[in-house]
């Protein structure tokens, strides 16, 4: 559906320090206005579409800084590889009915199996790139994850960042014993399950890995961060686990810890301005799948301030009103997934709240027996999903 305005009215507005009823009026791409009133009285234009929202929610398009969906689009079984192209458009159909409209799409540039493979990784990049400049429901971004142990890749990763091909990077080390994986045995186990490599093939990447541990040169990463940041490309940190490694953030110039592995290190980078993310697979499900922090502990105790889907899109609107449920205000746990990440990000002047001039990404919730159901999807001015819910219910109830 296009028109050139759109009015969104008996809404449950939330904006950036309250919940109110209200309307806000779209006109092409942007927000125009946002009024605190039950029912609109608008101008009378010929080509305005009047949408009742029914009494539901509207809150800013939640914007997704770190989710490997699309890697599961790939591969979904060990060995079995799909096509980009399928993937990129059967993901963003499931990306419009979570609620997401902007993701960065997160990617492992290492020398592991399949799609973490550094020759499927540049592709799947320079495909996505590729395909949301034709036809895209939703914003597209590039999150490029770093292997710290596969050294050959530092040269492709400055290629990347030179051909400004990425929108976000990180730095991750998966060696066992530190990090997400305090033991070889966990990480085996993760790595055969999701890429199918022998066990021989497993233990010859693994001690080849520890080899190159020790080689890691963080002068040139630091060089290499420094050029990301130059070109825009703002850096993260993966799975922290002590001080010593936000100190390393930080030298990097770093903005973002994603995982931190325990509540004092989560608290630690907070104190020092860095933004903290967490998952919302583990919010929902009360604790990590690796046995480490548990998210909610980090919000309860503001050393944590945005929520991304990490390998579950459909986890993060529920992880928000879950978090109004354990006393966190609305407007902040959807702060979490909106403005904060926008903010991290550099592009909270044009999303991640509901204001005047900003862009129209807007998704409508209906509370269906304390349980948020997605409405309506927009992305810029554009409807993208809707469902009527309502109106099946009342059929389904005619028949019987």
């Amino acid at each position: 559906m296009r028109t050139n305005r759109i009015c969104l009215y008996n809404a449950n507005m939330i904006l950036p320090e309250k919940v109110c009823k209200g309307h806000i009026i779209v006109e092409g791409n942007r927000i125009v206005e946002v009024v605190e009133r039950d029912f609109p009285r608008v101008k009378c234009y010929s080509d305005l579409t009047m949408i009742d929202a029914e009494g539901c929610f509207i809150m800013p398009g939640m914007i997704d800084l770190h989710s490997d969906a699309i890697e599961k689009e790939i591969q979904p079984r060990p060995n079995t590889l799909f096509p980009t192209r399928m993937a990129f458009y059967e993901l963003e159909k499931k990306l419009t009915v979570s609620g997401i409209t902007t993701m960065f799409h997160s990617l492992s540039l290492s020398d592991e199996w399949g799609v973490r493979n550094q020759e499927m990784v540049v592709e799947i990049i320079n495909s996505i790139n590729t395909l949301k400049k034709a036809r895209s429901m939703i914003n597209h971004k590039i999150h490029l994850r770093y292997e710290l142990t596969f050294l050959e890749g530092l040269k492709a990763l400055e290629g990347l960042i030179k051909s400004k091909s990425i929108d976000l990077m990180s730095y991750m080390d998966h060696t066992p014993g530190q990090g997400q994986f305090r033991d070889a045995e966990a990480l085996k186990d993760f790595t055969v399950q999701s890429y199918g490599p022998k066990g021989q093939e497993f233990e010859e990447f693994l001690d080849k890995t520890l080899e190159n541990q020790a080689l890691i040169s963080w002068t040139k990463l630091r060089e290499l961060s420094k050029m990301a940041k130059q070109e825009g490309i703002p850096l993260a940190f993966h799975d922290d686990d002590n001080q010593e490694k936000i100190n390393a953030l930080l030298e990097c110039e770093g903005i973002i810890s994603e995982f931190p592995i325990n509540l004092e290190t989560a608290a630690y980078a907070a104190s020092k301005g860095i933004h903290v993310c967490v998952g919302a697979p583990n919010i929902i499900r009360g604790k990590s799948h690796s046995n480490n922090m548990r998210a909610l502990d980090a919000i309860l105790n503001h050393a944590a301030d945005i929520i991304c889907s990490d390998y579950l899109p459909s986890a993060m609107l529920p992880a928000v009103f879950y978090l109004s449920k354990e006393g966190i205000r609305l407007t902040d746990a959807v702060k979490m997934v909106t403005f904060n990440p926008a903010k991290a990000l550099g592009i909270e002047k044009e999303a991640g709240s509901i204001e005047v001039g900003k862009c129209a990404d807007l998704i409508v919730v209906e509370m269906h027996q304390d349980y948020p159901i997605l409405r309506k999807s927009f992305v810029g001015g554009n409807l993208v999903f809707q469902s009527d819910f309502n109106v099946y219910s009342e059929r389904v109830d005619n028949v019987c």
